[in-house]
């Protein structure tokens, strides 16, 4: 029988091949709900596209109030047509979705994926922020209300399909590969001149412009680590990440035996989602299929957090435990928010991080309620120190030598 499937955040990179993935499988398949922020116009292209296959979403959400008025105005669709951030609540808790594949952006995830868990609805996460910033309160709730958490990410889907058959006491290590991004051989210097254009031109995927910044400055690293940590139940001292500029090898697992499993293929996203998909069997494709032999070069090093220091504040954030890892993620938004509308550099992000990380009041054993109000208080102080400095040269530069470079930052 097919599976009713709703996806949250039907419009970006990994909402669109999921609906690919969709499409090549129609007989695995009823679709039930697709949530966008702002796109509407996209949204009303994938509905002709998905009727030409067959496909009529149940509902739609349009998050943002304007944007689902426009929508009203130039859709033709019947079904049902919610809005705001309840209505993707609504759709997240639907009783009718056997599987939800969870694409939004950010702390924008969370509610709606605790809502699909109250609802028993299985997750196919792609939001690694949801168990960056709320773990703690997430992971709990899904064992008490049996609901599977599948990862999508390329890196925790190559973890999980390594540990296929495996016992998880016998893992020494999780090993998750970086691409190390565009600036992997940059110097600091370099770093400090980076432009929003250069630092999203990925060598190798093709994603969303967040999670391009992330990749770039490693924290998207920093958020696997943190992610890999609640989906598999390991210490933090039993993940390592290795930089790997081939993306070839998406992680790998090693035993107390010495041995060591490693998950390859190339870098596309729809098999992970094909995969999550369709445990605990494979779906059959015509992905493009990797050439064993032309493999001449597959290379590994460690990252080096000095130039990349928003990888080592994800590992402290993740020692710190609490709700030190939402304080990393909400500043973290604004951070890139920030950079790629030209307010801050670069090297500003981790800066910025750090300082809330130590600003911010932090909470051992949060609820929900304490995740959220700490994601909206680090948000309001990230923010107001991006405002404060916008008219200073080389805002919020990190730390040298222990001295923040910048006092109206510190002292603020």
């Amino acid at each position: 029988m097919p599976r009713t499937l709703s996806i949250l955040g039907a419009t970006g990179s990994i909402g669109v091949q999921t609906l690919d993935v969709v499409m090549a499988n129609p007989d695995e398949f009823r679709l039930g709900w697709l949530t966008v922020n702002t796109r509407f116009d996209l949204l009303e292209e994938h509905l002709g596209r998905l009727q030409k296959h067959g496909f009529t979403p149940q509902g739609v959400v349009i998050a943002d109030e304007s944007a689902y008025n426009e929508f009203r105005r130039i859709t033709s669709f019947k079904g049902k047509i919610l809005c705001g951030d309840e209505g993707v609540c609504e759709a997240a808790a639907a009783p009718e979705n056997d599987i939800l594949l969870s694409a939004l952006v950010g702390f924008s995830g969370v509610l709606p994926n605790y809502a699909a868990i109250q609802q028993g609805t299985p997750i196919a996460l792609a939001n690694k922020e949801t168990l960056v910033s709320a773990g703690a309160v997430i992971m709990p709730a899904a064992r008490e209300r049996g609901v599977e958490i599948l990862a999508v990410d390329s890196e925790h889907s190559a973890i999980l399909q390594c540990l296929a058959g495996e016992y998880l006491e016998e893992v020494e290590k999780l090993i998750l590969t970086a691409s190390g991004g565009p600036f992997r051989e940059w110097t600091i210097e370099q770093l400090e001149n980076v432009t929003p254009a250069q630092a999203l031109k990925h060598p190798n995927w093709s994603m969303g412009n967040k999670i391009t910044i992330d990749s770039a400055t490693l924290m998207n690293k920093g958020f696997e680590v943190i992610e890999a940590y609640w989906l598999f139940g390991v210490g933090a001292e039993k993940i390592e990440v290795v930089v790997h500029p081939q993306s070839i090898i998406h992680s790998m697992v090693q035993f107390c035996d010495g041995s060591v499993k490693a998950q390859l293929g190339l870098p596309d996203m729809k098999i992970p989602i094909s995969y999550a998909l369709s445990l605990p069997h494979r779906y059959p494709s015509n992905f493009k299929r990797m050439d064993i032999c032309a493999l001449q070069n597959l290379s590994f090093f460690p990252p080096d957090m000095v130039r990349f220091p928003c990888l080592r504040l994800a590992f402290d954030s993740l020692a710190q435990g609490g709700t030190a890892a939402c304080i990393v993620n909400a500043a973290n938004e604004i951070a890139v928010a920030s950079f790629l509308q030209g307010t801050i550099g670069f090297l500003d992000i981790p800066r910025l991080i750090e300082t809330c990380l130590e600003k911010i009041t932090h909470i051992d054993t949060p609820t929900l309620d304490d995740i959220v109000q700490t994601d909206k208080k680090t948000r309001a102080l990230a923010e107001s120190l991006v405002k404060q400095g916008m008219s200073v040269p080389a805002v919020l530069m990190p730390k040298v030598n222990g001295a923040a470079t910048n006092p109206n930052l510190v002292s603020s």
